[in-house]
């Protein structure tokens, strides 16, 4: 089956979607602890924050946000012990490189969208080996904005040649799909990301609420 005529580009977002990055966060957040002399949290304290940042890893790991003294400094050791452990455990999640290949392999392409800094994004994708496979990389500094606005995914989509009408943005939060509306486009909630317990994907407008990299080939072969 192909997949949907009229979409051409699947725009991803990184941590939590297309790629399982909690593991190697969470490793980052727990060594900066230890160097604090404070004992580990447990990993799913952390996971369902991931993909909002490391700011609010930071609050969840030491209580702080960014106006108090020493913020700085602790988020600037945390985003180095991240850098220089990027891909120590961190993988695609399950079925999606047969996503991604089912994609490229029905003459569509895809891209990446995320507020993740670039110099996080570039060297995580490289290890992962999809840097040349990408359509488009947009990165959280690429713009001056970042989700939930909608620029970022018209920038992306602008440069894997689409319209937003044929793209479909998947995400595993909220301004994901905030983003992905605003811009015109179809929108998927990862629901095997990193949501909170708290959150209500349902009540979020997208398109497809989707429980694996399966369930996003299904819809776009058709089978939804």
């Amino acid at each position: 089956m192909s997949p949907c005529p009229h979409l051409h580009t699947v725009l991803f977002d990184l941590d939590g979607t297309l790629a399982d990055t909690a593991p190697d966060l969470a490793w980052a957040l727990n060594t900066l602890r230890q160097e604090q002399g404070l004992p580990p949290l447990p990993f799913a304290a952390i996971r369902p924050v991931v993909s909002h940042g490391a700011n609010a890893l930071l609050q969840t790991g030491f209580g702080l946000t960014p106006e108090e003294p020493g913020h700085t400094a602790l988020r600037q050791r945390y985003l180095a012990l991240y850098r220089d452990n990027i891909c120590r455990k961190t993988r695609l999640f399950p079925g999606m490189a047969a996503l991604l290949d089912f994609i490229e392999g029905h003459g569509k392409n895809w891209g990446v969208v995320t507020n993740k800094p670039a110099f996080l994004t570039q060297p995580l994708l490289a290890a992962l080996g999809l840097t040349a496979r990408a359509a488009c990389i947009i990165s959280g500094d690429s713009l001056p904005q970042r989700k939930p606005h909608p620029a970022p995914l018209l920038a992306g989509c602008a440069q894997a040649g689409s319209t937003p009408c044929q793209c479909l943005y998947v995400g595993d939060a909220r301004r994901d799909i905030q983003a992905g509306r605003a811009a015109g486009m179809a929108t998927a909630v990862a629901l095997f990301g990193y949501l909170d317990p708290a959150d209500a994907p349902a009540d979020w407008g997208a398109d497809v609420l989707a429980d694996s990299a399966a369930a996003l080939k299904s819809y776009l072969a058709g089978g939804q």
